[in-house]
């Protein structure tokens, strides 16, 4: 959240002319377990408390498996209760949960089959695919890359993803999630896993980037942001 969505942003600002500050609040979270997850997202609402006092234009929840690990269709549930938090503080914002933003990116390229790659363990993989199932998207093919610290997640280098998405069955996808994880950098090897797949590839930090750009009425068009930060959708 704190390196790639910047990083989007800033591009934006290459050929828009929008200028962008960004603000966080931290979730505390070392291990990525089903149990931590639990306790960081109940930490949630403090952090929307504590930038809502900023008075910032959208919020965006970064951590995807911590929304889906908390029962299928939660972030129908967390981003209302998160803007309540910032309307309550007289500072109404619109909010952007990275697992919410992945799905309606998934949708908006019309993509009914996807093949997706997750930094996860794999029972916390299979929980996301169950969870993108239950919105009607398939999940033909996926891999767990099984890191659980979330520093090594963060330190997984990006240029191994085009060697990785080799190994996924793409041929009968619509799109592939390169990162289903805003912590897992991915950026730069977005552009080689379109060429490779020949698909449409995102990621959830492009899909939250994309989608926060929608709630403040902004033009979509990112250099390197991929299809879905083409300006087409």
């Amino acid at each position: 959240m704190e390196t790639e969505i910047p990083a989007l942003l800033k591009a934006r600002e290459a050929i828009e002319p929008e200028r962008f500050t960004f603000h966080s609040s931290r979730m505390r979270m070392k291990h990525v377990t089903k149990e931590e997850l639990a306790k960081m997202d109940a930490d949630s609402d403090r952090c929307a408390l504590e930038l809502s006092d900023a008075k910032v234009d959208v919020m965006g929840y970064a951590c995807l498996v911590a929304i889906m690990s908390m029962g299928k269709g939660y972030h129908c549930v967390s981003g209302p209760r998160l803007a309540q938090v910032a309307a309550d503080n007289d500072a109404p914002a619109p909010v952007v949960t990275s697992a919410g933003a992945l799905i309606e990116g998934i949708r908006a390229l019309g993509a009914k089959r996807i093949a997706l790659v997750a930094p996860y363990m794999k029972p916390l993989t299979e929980m996301v695919v169950e969870y993108i199932r239950n919105e009607g998207i398939e999940v033909s093919d996926y891999i767990a890359l099984e890191i659980q610290d979330n520093l090594a997640v963060a330190a997984h280098d990006p240029m191994n993803l085009p060697e990785i998405v080799k190994r996924l069955k793409t041929d009968d996808v619509d799109a592939v999630v390169l990162s289903a994880c805003v912590q897992m950098p991915s950026l730069s090897a977005v552009s080689m896993a379109e060429a490779i797949t020949g698909k449409p590839v995102l990621t959830a930090a492009i899909a939250t980037t994309w989608q926060m750009l929608k709630a403040l009425n902004l033009d979509t068009r990112v250099p390197g942001g991929g299809t879905l930060l083409s300006g087409a959708y």
